[in-house]
């Protein structure tokens, strides 16, 4: 990244100022980018933990699979999902807390006894799979937001400090060969001045 600037102090003065800001942030975004990194680690082990209980539980009511041809799937619908928010690393997220779910009114006498139970397996399966997807979703912008950290921390670590101090040395250098030059030149002009005044006879 090409920095812009000028050969004088007040550029001078506005790239130190830059730099100081971007050398004080980087510590902090390192650190954003490893709980970051801690956090994307924990949720796709939580998706991966979510998944395997879903296919055990889809696997131990395998043997029923006849009798869920007489089940009503209709009985059963997802009401509310209670959300809250929480900040990760300064990046909010939001977290499920519950799922609501509401029973239609059936007659218990009309329908097979495990009907009752059958409530219980699909409210216990949707809400795993609700966790699971929110999980998914919550691990995806974990890993956006982790992404976008590392290329700002690779940006000022890589590009911009190094940029900045390349500017600041280059205009500190031409700075002092300016200085230098000018004391040189003031040199011999007194040298010149002290000559002159000598064969005019002063």
């Amino acid at each position: 990244m090409a920095i812009k600037f000028q050969y004088n102090k007040t550029s001078c003065q506005q790239l130190e100022k830059q730099l100081q800001i971007r050398e004080r942030a980087l510590p902090t975004l390192k650190n954003k980018e490893t709980a970051l990194r801690m956090e994307v680690k924990k949720a796709k082990k939580e998706v991966e933990r979510l998944e395997a209980e879903l296919e055990e539980q889809i696997k131990s009511y395998e043997k029923m699979l006849g009798l869920w041809k007489e089940f009503d799937p209709t009985l059963v619908r997802i009401k509310d999902v209670d959300l809250s928010k929480k900040k990760i690393a300064g990046v909010a997220f939001p977290i499920l807390n519950r799922v609501e779910f509401e029973v239609k009114r059936f007659s218990i006498f009309n329908r097979p006894k495990w009907f009752l139970d059958g409530i219980h397996i699909l409210e216990t399966l949707a809400e795993i799979g609700i966790c699971r997807d929110f999980n998914s979703i919550k691990l995806e912008r974990l890993e956006y937001a982790r992404k976008k950290t590392t290329q700002k921390v690779n940006l000022f670590e890589k590009v911009q400090i190094p940029g900045y101090q390349d500017a600041i040395r280059k205009i500190k250098r031409y700075l002092e060969d300016e200085e230098n030059l000018s004391k040189s030149s003031q040199k011999i002009m007194r040298a010149r001045l002290e000559k002159r005044k000598e064969e005019e006879g002063w």
